[in-house]
């Protein structure tokens, strides 16, 4: 294996401490009857000889070659009512190579959890499984190359098995006396604090906040090599997880509701720019969608709006392209998750002249309804929204066990009453806001008028109306998200006119390079 042995210990430890089913009182043959673990096919011997061999020749292409096609189509024709077989048992066939056993079990892991349903001493040998490899990673002197594409499935799989452990454990009413007793045995798997510490740990390690920084200003060829150090002869691993890791913390923050936090740890990447993360698709739509998601919940709409239709479009040009990708189904829900943030976004700030002719034309096709009962305020098409786009929230904390109720929902619908309260405070803007768009100066007493309120009523709104559409940026500044401005100067609202020039150049300019294009296909088409 490509790494120095001797940091760490060379070969398969088959000892107490690497065998965490041992360490959670787990009989395989009592829990998984229907299998032998121990059989290996030849065609799963094949895939582990030629996979090692590709990594300890650093041949990322071959690697990843294996990794997304040969890996998924044995799992499709053979394995899937049934796990792979186990680590121990495909050891022989490389080396009892301690690192690749590691990796090995990262990929059998995630196949129970996509395939099948883990049992909690899975899940437990899971957590087990990602901290040997990060200890590894962090501690030892791996030189690996692999995938960039591996190593953010690596980490999104590692914040997935946390959210769902955290969800699993928050169902107290099927659990059996001995799941109850393993969980409150073995408190620190899947803890919160573990998890975002080995994140930060991989951050912190990998110096990937310096490089970026140093990338930035032309010190390093980090983005150019796509994360890759071919020439050096180095790894690539530890630099590119702590890549991700950043995307990590920011999705575990908004799993937690803390989306100011989540938006500050995504600081060294800027998503309006290309990088690692755009180069590998569910990097790219997972880091946005959080980002679009957390800007949301801080009432910053108008980034929300950029960010949504920067990847939307991006997702509507290349989509073709993934549909024999195993992401394939993930990628066109989180594309309906994010029409439905970007109705939400608009129905609360309408900023349409944001979003691009495309993606206005589909979102109108997909939510075009919703969007005008959202403006009439009907508070059900919110929840709506709101409950199919939102991620799976998680309480970190462990529950009560010894109350046998669900709380798997808490973290839901604290978040949607933050939400529902937000759009509640916000009802009377969309009547102020249309009606300031006809007028350059009203009376409060006519506006009052106009919207059935009384005097004090409307300054109120008027008053949240400049709160609602006034946030702080990162660096503390106040950014404004409203397209109509005021002031009250004597019981008059004076609107500011920022009517925005339509630039018509730019629409004839964009349909002659479309003509342009139109022509020179035309014309390589051989009769």
């Amino acid at each position: 294996m490509a790494y120095e042995s001797s940091s760490y210990g060379g070969g398969y430890d088959d000892s107490y401490e690497e065998r965490p089913e041992l360490r959670y009182g787990r009989d395989a043959e009592q829990q998984e009857p229907d299998y032998d673990t121990n059989f290996v096919p030849d065609a799963v011997q094949s895939f582990v000889v030629y996979l090692y061999r590709y990594i300890r020749e650093k041949n990322v292409y071959e690697i990843l070659q294996m990794y997304e096609l040969n890996f998924q189509k044995l799992s499709e024709r053979m394995f899937k009512q049934s796990p792979w077989p186990a680590a121990e048992a495909i050891a022989p066939y490389v080396d009892n190579d301690h690192v690749f056993c590691l990796l090995y079990r990262e990929l059998w892991f995630r196949h129970v959890y996509a395939r099948l349903t883990p049992t909690i001493t899975q899940r437990m040998d899971s957590w087990d499984n990602y901290c040997s490899l990060f200890q590894i990673i962090l501690h030892g002197n791996v030189n690996m190359q692999l995938p960039n594409q591996w190593l953010w499935d690596m980490i999104d799989e590692f914040i997935y098995q946390f959210q769902s452990f955290c969800q699993y454990r928050a169902k107290l009413k099927t659990k059996t006396e001995q799941e109850l007793a393993l969980l409150r045995e073995y408190a620190d798997v899947w803890n919160v604090y573990g998890v975002l510490n080995y994140l930060q740990a991989l951050i912190e390690k990998s110096n990937i906040i310096q490089i970026l920084e140093d990338d930035k200003d032309g010190g390093t060829n980090f983005t150019a090599q796509n994360g890759y150090d071919f020439q050096g002869g180095g790894s690539n691993v530890l630099k590119v997880l702590g890549y991700f890791s950043i995307v990590g913390l920011l999705r575990v923050h908004c799993l937690l509701g803390d989306y100011y936090c989540g938006l500050k740890c995504l600081l060294p990447i800027d998503i309006h720019q290309p990088g690692v993360y755009s180069n590998v698709v569910g990097c790219q739509i997972t880091t946005v969608y959080y980002y679009v998601f957390a800007n949301l919940m801080l009432r910053r709409y108008v980034e929300a709006i950029k960010a949504c239709n920067q990847i939307l479009l991006i997702i509507h040009k290349t989509k073709q392209d993934h549909q024999a990708s195993s992401q394939f189904q993930q990628i066109l829900k989180k594309n309906e998750q994010l029409y439905a943030l970007l109705a939400i976004c608009l129905s609360l700030c309408p900023q349409g002249k944001l979003v691009d002719e495309t993606v206005n034309s589909q979102l109108r096709e997909k939510q075009g309804e919703k969007m005008l009962r959202m403006q009439r305020n009907d508070e059900a098409v919110f929840d709506e929204l709101f409950s199919f786009a939102c991620p799976k929230f998680i309480t970190p904390s462990p529950p009560n066990y010894d109350e046998l109720v669900n709380y798997n929902q808490d973290a839901y619908r604290l978040q949607l009453k933050l939400f529902l309260s937000e759009v509640r405070q916000q009802q009377l803007l969309s009547s102020i806001r249309s009606y300031l768009k006809l007028y350059s100066a009203i009376p409060i007493s006519k506006l009052a008028s106009f919207m059935d309120v009384d005097e004090p009523t409307l300054r109120m709104a008027l008053l949240t109306y400049k709160h609602k559409t006034h946030v702080l940026d990162y660096e503390g500044r106040i950014m404004s998200n409203a397209d109509v401005d005021f002031y009250i100067d004597k019981d008059v609202v004076q609107i500011v006119d920022s009517k925005v020039t339509k630039r018509h150049g730019d629409y004839f300019i964009r349909h002659i390079l479309k003509f342009e294009e139109l022509i020179g296909v035309l014309e390589s088409v051989q009769l």
